[in-house]
């Protein structure tokens, strides 16, 4: 029986005829994000440094769905190779209507370990990644006189930071701010800036890092989200193809956060109390009654 969390959401063809180029697209969310824009009717080209990863999904894809999925082999942290992805997307498809930013890197551990260098690898991949591909896209937007929409792919600590993850966490947040910037700044020319900050949706390759032994034994991700589940993929993809399609032309500078409930369970100063058991209850209401 299929999961009901597993239902696409918008009708088919939602997106027949967009191209769509999602960077980190080869694997976990990205792969999840690329399977249902093809299935809704887009073209949409995949980005990584691993070509025969790419490769390999654009093929089991292709497959899948019926649709063309376009591989290009990008290191996002290089302009000049940005712009060769956007120029091999160009001669395929003969334009581009949507940039999602889903590229990224990122290692628990705690900061004064942390060389210089482990910095400059996530923030490299994260801020500078999005931003490299951001400028190319709007620039050739803006050039070529046509609207697009940007879609970035942040995280729930991006808004109030996160322990353990610094760069990660500092690098994000810069993608948010540039969100909602550009928000403001590239609507005059029909550009949307929005983004989504997932909470805990498990994939093999991020979640072995972000989880491993012995920490992955003793956290169980599910037990701080208030809907006691992690996320499923299709929600997500759901999410991000409503944020891409003409249904959100209203929707320009905001991140929607989808994560059941997790971080807001993490603010409230007196959320932990969850754990009290109702007798407990009982007791605390005849002391203060008392």
């Amino acid at each position: 029986m299929t999961s009901p969390y597993a239902q696409p959401m918008l009708r088919d063809g939602a997106l027949q005829g967009k191209t769509i180029i999602v960077t980190g697209g080869g694997t976990g969310l990205g792969r999840a994000m690329t399977t249902y824009f093809l299935q809704l009717g887009a073209n949409v080209v995949i980005s990584s440094r691993k070509l025969d990863v790419l490769e390999k999904t654009a093929q089991e894809l292709r497959d899948q769905t019926g649709g063309q999925v376009l591989p290009v082999q990008c290191d996002v942290r290089k302009y000049d190779e940005v712009e060769a992805l956007l120029k091999r997307t160009l001669d395929t498809f003969g334009g581009v209507d949507v940039l999602v930013n889903n590229a990224a890197g990122n290692f628990i551990s705690p900061t004064e370990r942390l060389s210089h260098k482990a910095f400059d690898v996530i923030v490299d991949i994260v801020l500078r990644g999005s931003y490299n591909c951001t400028l190319a896209l709007g620039k050739h937007w803006i050039e070529q006189n046509k609207p697009g929409t940007i879609l970035n792919i942040v995280t729930t600590y991006a808004s109030v930071g996160s322990a353990f993850v610094v760069p990660s966490a500092a690098a994000k947040a810069g993608v948010l701010a540039m969100t909602r910037s550009l928000a403001v700044e590239w609507a005059k020319y029909g550009i949307r800036s929005v983004a989504i900050a997932p909470g805990p949706f498990p994939t093999e390759g991020a979640w072995s890092r972000l989880f491993p032994e012995p920490l992955a034994s003793k956290l169980d991700p599910a037990a701080s989200v208030p809907l006691k589940r992690v996320g499923n993929h299709q929600e997500l993809a759901n999410l991000a193809a409503y944020l891409v399609s003409d249904f959100a032309a209203y929707v320009n500078g905001e991140v929607i956060t989808i994560d059941g409930g997790e971080w807001l369970n993490g603010a409230g100063e007196f959320n932990k109390l969850e754990i009290l058991s109702q007798p407990m209850w009982d007791q605390i209401e005849k002391t203060m009654r008392r």
